[in-house]
Protein backbone atom coordinates (compact mmCIF):
# COMPACT_ATOMS: atom_id res chain seq x y z
CA UNK A 1 0.00 0.00 0.00
CA UNK A 2 1.08 3.21 -0.86
CA UNK A 3 1.01 5.95 2.16
CA UNK A 4 2.89 9.85 3.28
CA UNK A 5 3.13 8.37 6.77
CA UNK A 6 6.44 5.94 6.06
CA UNK A 7 7.98 8.83 4.40
CA UNK A 8 7.35 11.06 6.86
CA UNK A 9 9.02 9.20 9.28
CA UNK A 10 12.03 8.87 6.17
CA UNK A 11 12.04 12.13 6.29
CA UNK A 12 12.68 12.95 9.81
CA UNK A 13 16.08 10.76 9.56
CA UNK A 14 17.50 11.72 6.01
CA UNK A 15 16.85 14.91 7.70
CA UNK A 16 18.48 14.37 10.73
CA UNK A 17 21.63 12.52 8.92
CA UNK A 18 21.80 15.01 5.56
CA UNK A 19 20.54 18.23 5.94
CA UNK A 20 20.94 19.12 9.80
CA UNK A 21 23.92 18.30 10.41
CA UNK A 22 25.55 21.07 7.34
CA UNK A 23 22.88 23.69 8.85
CA UNK A 24 20.12 22.86 6.10
CA UNK A 25 16.34 22.73 5.79
CA UNK A 26 13.68 22.46 3.61
CA UNK A 27 13.84 26.33 3.14
CA UNK A 28 17.47 25.84 1.44
CA UNK A 29 16.61 23.13 -0.59
CA UNK A 30 13.59 25.44 -2.30
CA UNK A 31 15.85 28.24 -2.36
CA UNK A 32 18.13 25.76 -4.85
CA UNK A 33 15.24 24.10 -6.56
CA UNK A 34 14.56 28.22 -7.49
CA UNK A 35 17.14 28.86 -8.75
CA UNK A 36 17.15 26.03 -11.32
CA UNK A 37 13.43 27.03 -12.11
CA UNK A 38 14.58 30.40 -12.70
CA UNK A 39 15.65 29.55 -16.38
CA UNK A 40 13.15 27.69 -17.86
CA UNK A 41 13.80 23.87 -17.52
CA UNK A 42 11.04 21.13 -17.75
CA UNK A 43 12.59 19.28 -14.10
CA UNK A 44 14.87 19.28 -11.86
CA UNK A 45 15.49 17.53 -8.85
CA UNK A 46 17.81 16.75 -5.63
CA UNK A 47 19.23 13.36 -4.58
CA UNK A 48 21.24 13.58 -1.52
CA UNK A 49 22.89 10.22 -0.18
CA UNK A 50 24.05 9.11 3.11
CA UNK A 51 25.53 5.30 2.65
CA UNK A 52 27.93 3.95 5.04
CA UNK A 53 29.19 0.10 4.36
CA UNK A 54 31.12 -2.29 5.79
CA UNK A 55 32.88 -5.92 4.21
CA UNK A 56 34.55 -8.81 5.37
CA UNK A 57 36.48 -11.27 3.76
CA UNK A 58 37.98 -14.80 4.48
CA UNK A 59 40.80 -16.44 2.75
CA UNK A 60 42.69 -19.90 3.65
CA UNK A 61 40.63 -20.13 7.40
CA UNK A 62 41.34 -16.97 8.28
CA UNK A 63 39.40 -13.39 7.84
CA UNK A 64 42.04 -11.42 5.64
CA UNK A 65 40.21 -8.28 5.10
CA UNK A 66 37.89 -6.03 6.47
CA UNK A 67 36.53 -2.57 4.91
CA UNK A 68 34.68 -0.01 6.47
CA UNK A 69 33.59 3.07 4.91
CA UNK A 70 31.50 6.69 4.96
CA UNK A 71 30.45 8.16 1.95
CA UNK A 72 27.90 11.07 1.48
CA UNK A 73 26.68 13.98 -1.00
CA UNK A 74 24.58 15.51 -3.38
CA UNK A 75 23.59 15.64 -6.63
CA UNK A 76 21.92 17.97 -8.71
CA UNK A 77 19.87 18.04 -12.28
CA UNK A 78 18.16 20.17 -14.36
CA UNK A 79 16.29 18.75 -17.31
CA UNK A 80 15.02 20.00 -21.03
CA UNK A 81 13.41 18.85 -23.16
CA UNK A 82 15.70 15.64 -23.97
CA UNK A 83 18.43 17.24 -22.41
CA UNK A 84 20.41 16.49 -19.22
CA UNK A 85 22.57 18.75 -16.75
CA UNK A 86 23.86 17.49 -14.01
CA UNK A 87 25.99 18.12 -11.00
CA UNK A 88 26.95 16.83 -7.32
CA UNK A 89 29.36 17.65 -4.24
CA UNK A 90 30.33 15.74 -1.63
CA UNK A 91 30.64 18.37 -0.15
CA UNK A 92 27.14 19.18 1.49
CA UNK A 93 26.33 22.86 2.12
CA UNK A 94 24.18 26.07 1.05
CA UNK A 95 27.36 27.04 -1.22
CA UNK A 96 27.87 24.05 -2.60
CA UNK A 97 24.08 23.73 -3.05
CA UNK A 98 23.53 26.56 -5.41
CA UNK A 99 26.43 26.44 -7.23
CA UNK A 100 25.64 23.40 -8.61
CA UNK A 101 22.14 24.69 -8.94
CA UNK A 102 23.24 27.55 -10.75
CA UNK A 103 25.66 25.29 -13.15
CA UNK A 104 22.85 23.37 -14.33
CA UNK A 105 19.96 25.43 -15.02
CA UNK A 106 22.31 26.81 -17.89
CA UNK A 107 20.76 23.62 -19.77
CA UNK A 108 17.35 26.06 -20.30
CA UNK A 109 16.56 26.88 -23.88
CA UNK A 110 18.50 30.02 -24.63
CA UNK A 111 18.95 30.97 -21.29
CA UNK A 112 15.58 32.21 -21.00
CA UNK A 113 14.57 33.79 -17.50
CA UNK A 114 11.50 33.41 -16.29
CA UNK A 115 9.39 34.17 -12.25
CA UNK A 116 8.47 31.32 -10.86
CA UNK A 117 6.14 30.30 -8.14
CA UNK A 118 7.34 28.90 -5.30
CA UNK A 119 6.24 25.04 -5.24
CA UNK A 120 4.10 23.61 -2.70
CA UNK A 121 5.37 21.23 -0.48
CA UNK A 122 3.93 17.78 -1.55
CA UNK A 123 4.96 14.57 0.49
CA UNK A 124 6.07 12.04 -1.91
CA UNK A 125 3.15 8.58 -1.09
CA UNK A 126 5.99 5.35 -0.57
CA UNK A 127 5.67 1.99 0.51
CA UNK A 128 6.61 0.14 3.55
CA UNK A 129 8.75 -3.10 2.06
CA UNK A 130 11.48 -3.28 4.33
CA UNK A 131 12.58 -1.96 7.86
CA UNK A 132 14.72 0.67 8.14
CA UNK A 133 17.43 -0.73 10.27
CA UNK A 134 21.25 -0.43 10.18
CA UNK A 135 22.13 -3.79 9.11
CA UNK A 136 25.81 -2.76 10.22
CA UNK A 137 25.17 -2.88 13.88
CA UNK A 138 22.68 -5.95 13.90
CA UNK A 139 25.99 -7.89 14.54
CA UNK A 140 28.83 -7.67 16.54
CA UNK A 141 32.48 -7.90 14.44
CA UNK A 142 33.01 -10.86 16.77
CA UNK A 143 29.87 -12.37 15.50
CA UNK A 144 30.93 -11.75 11.82
CA UNK A 145 33.86 -12.97 11.86
CA UNK A 146 32.78 -15.82 13.62
CA UNK A 147 29.87 -16.16 11.11
CA UNK A 148 32.46 -16.50 7.86
CA UNK A 149 34.26 -19.30 10.05
CA UNK A 150 31.21 -21.34 10.31
CA UNK A 151 30.85 -20.60 6.53
CA UNK A 152 34.49 -22.56 6.05
CA UNK A 153 33.94 -24.85 8.57
CA UNK A 154 30.62 -26.45 6.87
CA UNK A 155 32.29 -26.16 3.53
CA UNK A 156 35.57 -28.72 4.58
CA UNK A 157 33.23 -30.55 6.42
CA UNK A 158 31.00 -31.39 2.92
CA UNK A 159 33.83 -33.42 1.30
CA UNK A 160 37.35 -33.82 1.17
CA UNK A 161 37.86 -32.49 -2.46
CA UNK A 162 37.11 -29.36 -0.79
CA UNK A 163 40.59 -27.44 -1.04
CA UNK A 164 39.64 -23.58 -0.54
CA UNK A 165 37.10 -21.62 0.69
CA UNK A 166 36.65 -17.79 0.44
CA UNK A 167 33.19 -15.99 1.87
CA UNK A 168 32.22 -12.47 2.18
CA UNK A 169 29.82 -10.35 4.16
CA UNK A 170 28.55 -7.27 2.79
CA UNK A 171 26.65 -4.81 4.87
CA UNK A 172 24.96 -1.51 3.67
CA UNK A 173 23.15 1.43 5.08
CA UNK A 174 21.68 3.70 2.77
CA UNK A 175 19.58 6.88 3.33
CA UNK A 176 18.03 9.20 0.71
CA UNK A 177 16.17 12.50 0.17
CA UNK A 178 14.86 13.44 -3.02
CA UNK A 179 13.59 17.04 -3.32
CA UNK A 180 11.93 18.32 -6.98
CA UNK A 181 10.92 21.10 -8.62
CA UNK A 182 7.40 20.71 -8.30
CA UNK A 183 7.82 20.94 -4.47
CA UNK A 184 7.76 16.97 -3.84
CA UNK A 185 9.88 15.97 -1.30
CA UNK A 186 10.68 12.10 -0.93
CA UNK A 187 13.06 9.89 1.54
CA UNK A 188 13.73 6.27 1.76
CA UNK A 189 16.20 4.27 3.93
CA UNK A 190 17.64 1.12 2.56
CA UNK A 191 19.56 -1.75 4.50
CA UNK A 192 21.15 -4.11 2.06
CA UNK A 193 23.32 -7.23 3.15
CA UNK A 194 24.90 -10.24 1.22
CA UNK A 195 26.79 -13.14 2.33
CA UNK A 196 29.22 -14.93 -0.78
CA UNK A 197 30.82 -18.20 -0.91
CA UNK A 198 33.22 -19.28 -3.40
CA UNK A 199 34.78 -23.32 -3.02
CA UNK A 200 37.30 -24.49 -4.93
CA UNK A 201 37.35 -28.42 -5.06
CA UNK A 202 40.64 -30.77 -6.34
CA UNK A 203 40.56 -33.71 -7.72
CA UNK A 204 43.32 -35.86 -9.23
CA UNK A 205 44.89 -32.49 -10.12
CA UNK A 206 42.19 -31.40 -11.70
CA UNK A 207 40.09 -28.12 -10.19
CA UNK A 208 36.78 -26.61 -10.46
CA UNK A 209 34.78 -23.89 -9.05
CA UNK A 210 31.73 -23.46 -7.20
CA UNK A 211 29.76 -20.86 -5.59
CA UNK A 212 26.52 -20.02 -3.63
CA UNK A 213 25.07 -17.08 -1.61
CA UNK A 214 22.33 -14.57 -1.04
CA UNK A 215 21.01 -11.33 0.79
CA UNK A 216 18.13 -8.55 0.64
CA UNK A 217 17.33 -6.15 2.79
CA UNK A 218 17.03 -6.29 6.35
CA UNK A 219 19.52 -7.13 9.06
CA UNK A 220 22.41 -9.86 9.33
CA UNK A 221 20.58 -12.00 11.86
CA UNK A 222 18.97 -13.17 8.13
CA UNK A 223 21.91 -15.76 7.48
CA UNK A 224 21.05 -18.22 10.40
CA UNK A 225 22.20 -21.58 10.37
CA UNK A 226 20.00 -22.89 7.66
CA UNK A 227 20.86 -20.27 5.08
CA UNK A 228 24.19 -20.59 5.15
CA UNK A 229 24.21 -24.58 4.98
CA UNK A 230 22.07 -23.90 1.83
CA UNK A 231 24.39 -21.48 0.17
CA UNK A 232 27.37 -24.10 1.49
CA UNK A 233 25.63 -26.94 0.13
CA UNK A 234 24.77 -25.10 -3.50
CA UNK A 235 28.45 -23.90 -3.73
CA UNK A 236 30.22 -27.13 -2.89
CA UNK A 237 27.43 -29.19 -4.85
CA UNK A 238 28.42 -26.49 -8.02
CA UNK A 239 31.79 -27.39 -7.52
CA UNK A 240 32.25 -31.33 -7.48
CA UNK A 241 29.54 -31.43 -9.91
CA UNK A 242 32.14 -29.44 -12.59
CA UNK A 243 34.95 -32.05 -11.29
CA UNK A 244 32.89 -34.74 -13.26
CA UNK A 245 32.00 -32.34 -16.41
CA UNK A 246 32.68 -32.88 -19.77
CA UNK A 247 33.25 -30.58 -22.81
CA UNK A 248 30.06 -29.73 -23.99
CA UNK A 249 28.54 -30.42 -27.11
CA UNK A 250 27.81 -27.52 -29.77
CA UNK A 251 25.18 -26.90 -32.44
CA UNK A 252 21.41 -25.81 -32.42
CA UNK A 253 19.47 -27.90 -29.79
CA UNK A 254 16.99 -27.80 -27.03
CA UNK A 255 17.87 -25.87 -23.89
CA UNK A 256 15.68 -26.12 -20.72
CA UNK A 257 16.83 -23.16 -17.89
CA UNK A 258 16.52 -24.42 -14.36
CA UNK A 259 14.13 -21.79 -11.88
CA UNK A 260 15.61 -18.89 -10.12
CA UNK A 261 19.10 -17.60 -11.06
CA UNK A 262 19.28 -18.33 -14.64
CA UNK A 263 16.54 -15.66 -14.73
CA UNK A 264 19.56 -13.78 -15.53
CA UNK A 265 19.24 -14.38 -19.33
CA UNK A 266 15.22 -13.23 -19.18
CA UNK A 267 17.08 -9.98 -17.41
CA UNK A 268 19.72 -9.37 -20.04
CA UNK A 269 18.06 -10.63 -22.90
CA UNK A 270 15.05 -9.49 -22.52
CA UNK A 271 14.59 -6.91 -19.54
CA UNK A 272 17.12 -4.37 -21.20
CA UNK A 273 15.05 -4.46 -24.41
CA UNK A 274 12.26 -2.84 -22.68
CA UNK A 275 13.76 -0.18 -20.53
CA UNK A 276 12.34 3.40 -21.68
CA UNK A 277 14.88 4.91 -22.85
CA UNK A 278 16.23 2.75 -25.83
CA UNK A 279 13.17 2.51 -27.14
CA UNK A 280 12.16 6.12 -27.02
CA UNK A 281 15.30 6.74 -29.10
CA UNK A 282 14.45 3.48 -31.23
CA UNK A 283 17.43 1.66 -30.44
CA UNK A 284 15.62 -1.44 -28.87
CA UNK A 285 14.06 -4.68 -31.31
CA UNK A 286 11.30 -3.66 -28.70
CA UNK A 287 10.60 -0.30 -29.64
CA UNK A 288 6.81 0.21 -31.12
CA UNK A 289 5.60 -3.10 -30.32
CA UNK A 290 3.32 -2.49 -28.09
CA UNK A 291 0.35 -4.29 -28.34
CA UNK A 292 2.19 -6.57 -30.54
CA UNK A 293 3.05 -10.79 -30.03
CA UNK A 294 6.67 -10.96 -28.98
CA UNK A 295 6.57 -13.97 -27.40
CA UNK A 296 4.73 -17.54 -27.33
CA UNK A 297 1.61 -17.71 -25.65
CA UNK A 298 1.93 -18.51 -21.62
CA UNK A 299 5.00 -16.14 -21.42
CA UNK A 300 4.31 -13.14 -19.02
CA UNK A 301 7.32 -10.64 -17.31
CA UNK A 302 7.12 -8.54 -14.75
CA UNK A 303 9.37 -6.03 -13.49
CA UNK A 304 8.56 -5.82 -9.45
CA UNK A 305 10.03 -3.49 -7.53
CA UNK A 306 7.35 -3.97 -4.66
CA UNK A 307 8.18 -7.82 -3.03
CA UNK A 308 8.93 -7.26 0.60
CA UNK A 309 12.52 -7.49 1.81
CA UNK A 310 14.12 -8.12 -1.68
CA UNK A 311 17.73 -7.06 -2.85
CA UNK A 312 15.93 -5.16 -6.40
CA UNK A 313 13.13 -3.57 -4.07
CA UNK A 314 12.54 0.29 -3.39
CA UNK A 315 9.96 1.72 -1.24
CA UNK A 316 10.48 4.68 -3.58
CA UNK A 317 12.79 4.66 -6.55
CA UNK A 318 15.86 7.48 -6.82
CA UNK A 319 13.16 10.15 -8.55
CA UNK A 320 11.04 9.70 -5.25
CA UNK A 321 8.00 8.11 -7.24
CA UNK A 322 6.55 4.63 -5.67
CA UNK A 323 7.33 2.06 -6.99
CA UNK A 324 5.00 -0.47 -9.13
CA UNK A 325 4.17 -4.11 -9.90
CA UNK A 326 4.96 -3.68 -13.97
CA UNK A 327 3.30 -5.91 -16.37
CA UNK A 328 5.62 -6.12 -19.41
CA UNK A 329 4.43 -9.17 -21.26
CA UNK A 330 1.29 -10.66 -20.54
CA UNK A 331 0.61 -14.16 -22.33
CA UNK A 332 3.31 -13.37 -24.75
CA UNK A 333 1.99 -9.84 -25.55
CA UNK A 334 4.23 -6.48 -25.15
CA UNK A 335 2.53 -4.46 -22.61
CA UNK A 336 4.53 -2.01 -21.31
CA UNK A 337 8.04 -0.22 -20.87
CA UNK A 338 9.70 0.56 -17.50
CA UNK A 339 9.93 4.30 -17.39
CA UNK A 340 12.08 6.57 -15.74
CA UNK A 341 10.16 10.60 -15.48
CA UNK A 342 12.96 11.97 -18.42
CA UNK A 343 11.80 9.20 -20.66
CA UNK A 344 8.05 8.94 -19.47
CA UNK A 345 7.40 12.41 -20.40
CA UNK A 346 8.72 12.34 -23.63
CA UNK A 347 7.04 9.25 -24.40
CA UNK A 348 3.81 10.37 -22.83
CA UNK A 349 3.59 7.57 -20.56
CA UNK A 350 3.41 7.33 -16.50
CA UNK A 351 7.16 6.46 -14.76
CA UNK A 352 7.02 2.85 -13.28
CA UNK A 353 9.04 3.74 -9.84
CA UNK A 354 12.16 2.45 -12.14
CA UNK A 355 14.63 5.90 -12.21
CA UNK A 356 17.47 4.62 -10.69
CA UNK A 357 21.06 5.79 -9.83
CA UNK A 358 24.18 4.15 -8.43
CA UNK A 359 24.76 7.34 -6.22
CA UNK A 360 24.13 11.10 -5.55
CA UNK A 361 27.23 11.66 -7.98
CA UNK A 362 25.16 9.78 -10.87
CA UNK A 363 22.06 10.94 -12.84
CA UNK A 364 18.60 8.55 -12.62
CA UNK A 365 17.93 6.51 -15.48
CA UNK A 366 15.13 3.85 -16.33
CA UNK A 367 16.45 0.55 -15.24
CA UNK A 368 14.99 -2.91 -13.56
CA UNK A 369 14.11 -3.81 -9.76
CA UNK A 370 12.69 -7.51 -9.37
CA UNK A 371 12.38 -9.02 -13.26
CA UNK A 372 10.96 -12.53 -13.85
CA UNK A 373 8.60 -14.69 -15.70
CA UNK A 374 5.61 -16.11 -13.78
CA UNK A 375 5.25 -19.92 -13.93
CA UNK A 376 3.07 -22.20 -16.02
CA UNK A 377 1.66 -26.05 -15.19
CA UNK A 378 4.56 -28.27 -16.12
CA UNK A 379 6.59 -30.38 -13.70
CA UNK A 380 9.91 -29.23 -13.87
CA UNK A 381 11.07 -33.28 -14.20
CA UNK A 382 8.02 -33.74 -17.24
CA UNK A 383 10.45 -30.77 -19.07
CA UNK A 384 13.38 -32.14 -18.66
CA UNK A 385 12.19 -35.57 -19.49
CA UNK A 386 10.98 -34.36 -22.70
CA UNK A 387 14.25 -33.17 -23.97
CA UNK A 388 15.36 -36.20 -27.02
CA UNK A 389 19.09 -34.44 -26.93
CA UNK A 390 20.02 -31.08 -25.48
CA UNK A 391 21.53 -28.94 -22.80
CA UNK A 392 19.65 -28.84 -19.24
CA UNK A 393 21.48 -25.21 -17.59
CA UNK A 394 20.49 -25.01 -13.77
CA UNK A 395 23.21 -22.07 -12.96
CA UNK A 396 25.24 -19.36 -15.22
CA UNK A 397 27.86 -17.36 -14.71
CA UNK A 398 28.18 -13.99 -16.66
CA UNK A 399 26.46 -12.22 -19.99
CA UNK A 400 25.96 -9.86 -22.15
CA UNK A 401 23.52 -8.39 -24.87
CA UNK A 402 23.27 -6.04 -27.80
CA UNK A 403 20.26 -3.55 -26.96
CA UNK A 404 19.73 -2.81 -30.62
CA UNK A 405 19.27 -6.69 -32.20
CA UNK A 406 18.59 -8.28 -29.15
CA UNK A 407 21.65 -10.69 -29.67
CA UNK A 408 23.02 -12.64 -26.37
CA UNK A 409 25.50 -14.82 -25.20
CA UNK A 410 25.45 -16.63 -21.58
CA UNK A 411 28.34 -19.03 -20.08
CA UNK A 412 26.66 -21.74 -18.13
CA UNK A 413 28.35 -22.40 -15.18
CA UNK A 414 26.43 -25.58 -14.41
CA UNK A 415 24.72 -27.85 -16.78
CA UNK A 416 23.84 -31.30 -17.88
CA UNK A 417 23.96 -33.12 -21.06
CA UNK A 418 20.45 -34.90 -21.65
CA UNK A 419 19.34 -37.50 -23.74
CA UNK A 420 16.27 -39.28 -24.36
CA UNK A 421 14.87 -37.71 -21.28
CA UNK A 422 17.43 -38.67 -19.03
CA UNK A 423 20.64 -36.97 -17.58
CA UNK A 424 23.64 -38.05 -18.87
CA UNK A 425 26.47 -36.17 -17.31
CA UNK A 426 27.67 -32.70 -16.35
CA UNK A 427 29.47 -30.33 -19.38
CA UNK A 428 32.04 -27.27 -19.17
CA UNK A 429 31.88 -24.78 -21.10
CA UNK A 430 28.30 -23.92 -22.78
CA UNK A 431 27.93 -21.27 -23.69
CA UNK A 432 24.04 -20.04 -25.05
CA UNK A 433 23.95 -17.80 -27.82
CA UNK A 434 20.04 -16.40 -29.48
CA UNK A 435 18.31 -13.38 -30.13
CA UNK A 436 16.43 -12.30 -26.89
CA UNK A 437 12.80 -11.25 -29.06
CA UNK A 438 13.69 -14.42 -31.08
CA UNK A 439 13.99 -16.48 -28.43
CA UNK A 440 10.47 -15.83 -26.38
CA UNK A 441 9.08 -17.08 -29.43
CA UNK A 442 10.67 -20.43 -28.99
CA UNK A 443 9.80 -21.22 -25.90
CA UNK A 444 7.21 -24.45 -25.90
CA UNK A 445 7.04 -25.41 -21.35
CA UNK A 446 6.93 -23.10 -18.35
CA UNK A 447 7.09 -24.93 -15.61
CA UNK A 448 5.01 -24.77 -12.00
CA UNK A 449 7.94 -24.23 -9.99
CA UNK A 450 8.83 -20.00 -10.16
CA UNK A 451 11.45 -18.90 -7.85
CA UNK A 452 13.62 -15.34 -7.36
CA UNK A 453 16.97 -15.43 -6.89
CA UNK A 454 18.86 -15.82 -3.34
CA UNK A 455 19.54 -12.25 -3.23
CA UNK A 456 22.92 -11.94 -4.99
CA UNK A 457 22.25 -9.44 -8.43
CA UNK A 458 24.02 -6.79 -9.59
CA UNK A 459 23.07 -5.11 -12.73
CA UNK A 460 25.59 -2.41 -14.79
CA UNK A 461 24.22 -0.27 -16.75
CA UNK A 462 26.09 2.99 -18.59
CA UNK A 463 28.93 2.63 -16.42
CA UNK A 464 26.23 2.37 -13.01
CA UNK A 465 25.28 -1.06 -10.88
CA UNK A 466 22.25 -0.89 -8.83
CA UNK A 467 21.33 -4.36 -7.07
CA UNK A 468 18.27 -6.07 -8.77
CA UNK A 469 16.57 -9.70 -8.45
CA UNK A 470 15.75 -11.80 -11.13
CA UNK A 471 13.78 -15.08 -10.93
CA UNK A 472 11.42 -17.64 -13.60
CA UNK A 473 10.04 -20.76 -13.74
CA UNK A 474 12.32 -24.13 -15.33
CA UNK A 475 11.81 -23.14 -18.98
CA UNK A 476 12.01 -25.28 -22.21
CA UNK A 477 13.24 -23.05 -25.56
CA UNK A 478 13.73 -24.74 -28.48
CA UNK A 479 16.30 -23.88 -31.50
CA UNK A 480 18.71 -22.46 -29.01
CA UNK A 481 22.67 -22.14 -30.30
CA UNK A 482 24.86 -23.82 -28.04
CA UNK A 483 28.51 -22.99 -28.37
CA UNK A 484 30.66 -26.13 -26.60
CA UNK A 485 33.88 -27.53 -26.29
CA UNK A 486 33.33 -30.67 -27.64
Amino acid sequence: MISREPTIERLATAQQLLLTPFGLDESHLSRALAEIRAHQVDDADLYFQYTRSEGWSLEEGIVKTGSFSIDQGVGVRAVSGEKTAFAYSDDISEASLLDAARTVRSISAAGKTARVKAATRKIAGSRSLYDGVDPISTLDSTAKVKLLEKVEQLARSRDPRVAQVMAGLASEYDVVLVARADGTLAADVRPLVRLSVTVIAEQNGRREVGSGGGGGRFGLAYFDDEHIAQYVDQAVKSALTNLDSRPAPAGEMTVVLGPGWPGILLHEAIGHGLEGDFNRKGSSAFSGRIGERVAAKGVTVLDDGTIADRRGSLNVDDEGNATQRNVLIEDGILKAYIQDSLNARLMKARPTGNGRRESYAHAPMPRMTNTYMLGGDREPKEIVASIKKGLYATNFGGGQVDITSGKFVFSASEAYWVENGKIQYPVKGATIVGNGPDALTRVTMIGNDMALDSGVGTCGKEGQSVPVGVGQPTLRIDGLTVGGTA
